[in-house]
C-alpha cells in the first residue's frame, strides 16, 4: 500500500457526513493540476476524504456545504483496486471559495401563500414563521397553530404581508 503526504484541491461533492469515533467524511472531486491538458470527457477524480480532528470535523459538519472548494492536506493511501476511489486522511483544511447557494441542513422551508415557514430547524417542535419578504411574524408552537399566528398576523397589520 502506498501512501504520500500533499494538498489537493477540490470541490466538496456532496455533504458530509459523521463517521465512528467522532469522525467525519466526505468525496472530494479533485481539479487536475492543469487543467487545459485534460480531455473534457475524462471521468472526475474523487478522493474520499475523513477527518478525526475535532476542529476539522465540526468545520465539515457544521460549515461546508456541496460545491465549496476546498485544499486540504494529508496522507493519501492510494486505492486496492483499479475502480475504489484513493483515501486522504486529512489533517488540514483551508476553503478556497463557497458554493453560491447554501444547503439547508435538516430543515424544510414552505410557502403558506405570502408567508414562509422553517419546519425543523430547532428540536423544540416550534415553527418560525416569516413574511416572504423576511420580516419577523413569530413561532408558532406547533405546525398546526402556523395558519392562526399568520391570521393574528394579517389582523394587526391589515392582511399586508
Amino acid at each position: 500500500m502506498d501512501t504520500k503526504h500533499l494538498a489537493v484541491d477540490g470541490y466538496v461533492d456532496a455533504l458530509p457526513t459523521p463517521g465512528p469515533s467522532g469522525t467525519a467524511t466526505f468525496d472530494l472531486v479533485v481539479l487536475p493540476a492543469d487543467l487545459d491538458s485534460v480531455d473534457e470527457d475524462a471521468p472526475d477524480t474523487v478522493v474520499t476524504c475523513t477527518s478525526g480532528d475535532p476542529r476539522i470535523t465540526h468545520e465539515l459538519l457544521t460549515g461546508i456545504q456541496p460545491g465549496d472548494l476546498l485544499r486540504v492536506t494529508g496522507i493519501l493511501v492510494e486505492p486496492s483496486a483499479p475502480r475504489e476511489p484513493a483515501r486522504l486522511t486529512v489533517d488540514a483544511l483551508e476553503v478556497l471559495d463557497t458554493a453560491l447557494v447554501p444547503v439547508l441542513r435538516d430543515m424544510v422551508m414552505d410557502r403558506y401563500g405570502d408567508y414562509c415557514v422553517l419546519f425543523n430547524a430547532d428540536d423544540t417542535g416550534t415553527v418560525p414563521v416569516f413574511t416572504a419578504l423576511g420580516q419577523w411574524v413569530g413561532l408558532a408552537d406547533n405546525p398546526d397553530t402556523i395558519t392562526t399566528l399568520i391570521d393574528i398576523n394579517e389582523g394587526v397589520n391589515g392582511g399586508d404581508a
